[in-house]
């Protein structure tokens, strides 16, 4: 029995790509190992970890829940889109300055949940921070330091501004 294949067209990081996908594919596995792209790490494969997040249409979403022929006609961003190690995004100058990471495997869960949330809210409280991160799961750092590093990228974005 032959898996058929689908066409989609996706565009990833600013990038228009053109494939042809099994049905079953899901979206994390498509853009790890299809596209190379692997800062999407993939932790728990039932979207409860968060270590999969990236940017769908704008919006946080978990790519091991969604199906690569799902993305069809979708912008995605991942975390390779943010930033350079000469030139960092200001949150991850942020989690790099304050220490909030450890191993670094929910890194780009964490980041992408929270770049469209400090779009939304520029000026967060800890507790909104914490309500922000509590779908993305790390074992290292006891969220102290995430949370410490939230609130000097929200600080550096206002001086910015």
């Amino acid at each position: 029995m032959s898996n058929k294949l689908f066409p989609i067209t996706v565009t990833v990081n600013g990038v228009e790509y053109k494939r042809e996908v099994e049905a079953r594919l899901l979206l994390s596995d498509f853009l790890r190992h299809d596209l190379g792209l692997l800062g999407t790490h993939v932790g728990c494969e039932h979207g409860i970890c968060g270590a999969c997040t990236i940017l769908f249409d704008g919006g946080a979403v978990r790519s091991c829940l969604i199906f690569a022929v799902q993305a069809n006609g979708h912008e995605i961003r991942t975390v390779e889109s943010l930033g350079t190690p000469e030139n960092l995004h200001p949150l991850q100058q942020s989690f790099h300055e304050k220490h909030a990471l450890q191993c670094g495997f929910c890194t780009p869960g964490f980041l992408m949940t929270l770049v469209p949330f400090l779009e939304e809210n520029p000026h967060p409280s800890d507790d909104e921070i914490r309500e922000a991160i509590d779908g993305n799961i790390c074992r290292c750092t006891g969220y102290e330091k995430i949370v410490e590093a939230v609130q000097d990228a929200a600080a550096k974005n206002s001086q910015a501004k």
